[in-house]
């Protein structure tokens, strides 16, 4: 059995241990905004936070993460107000949307170890997320945003 706090509130899971988080987070507790991407953590769509850094979770099995406090994109902020959203919307990043949840959970984790990174922080940081609509540039202005404090 393992046992994790997603989003705040402690859930357990007893079944097989090699199980990655990310099905775990979808099927097993309907969190969806966490999205499957190539399955290999390579893509980036399925980023979350454990312990406040950025992983994969379609490559983290729930038994190596017991204990651990989960963040996914629905507990990132409860109104969507995060500063990263903030930014994410006022610039109107997404495209497709489907990689933003992981996109945001990245940034936001760069913002929290890097609080005003440049442009290399930003790419070397962000390189492991891929965007099939190619909103890079958007993406880019919106952490430099939010690093601001929202201010443009």
């Amino acid at each position: 059995m393992a046992t994790l706090t997603v989003n705040g509130t402690e859930r357990r899971y007893d079944g097989d241990g090699d199980m990655p988080l990310l099905w775990f987070l979808r099927d097993e507790l309907g969190l969806t905004g966490t999205k499957f991407g190539c399955g290999q953590a390579l893509c980036g769509a399925c980023t979350v936070h454990v312990d406040g850094s950025a992983v994969r979770a379609c490559q983290t099995p729930i038994s190596s993460i017991e204990g651990a406090k989960v963040t996914t994109i629905e507990g990132l902020s409860g109104t969507g107000e995060h500063p990263v959203q903030v930014a994410w919307r006022e610039l109107n990043v997404s495209q497709c949307g489907y990689c933003q949840a992981g996109q945001i959970m990245q940034a936001a984790s760069l913002l929290k170890d890097i609080p005003n990174p440049g442009d290399d922080d930003i790419d070397t940081a962000m390189s492991g997320n891929l965007c099939r609509c190619g909103t890079y540039p958007r993406i880019r202005a919106a952490i430099k945003q939010a690093a601001k404090g929202g201010r443009t």
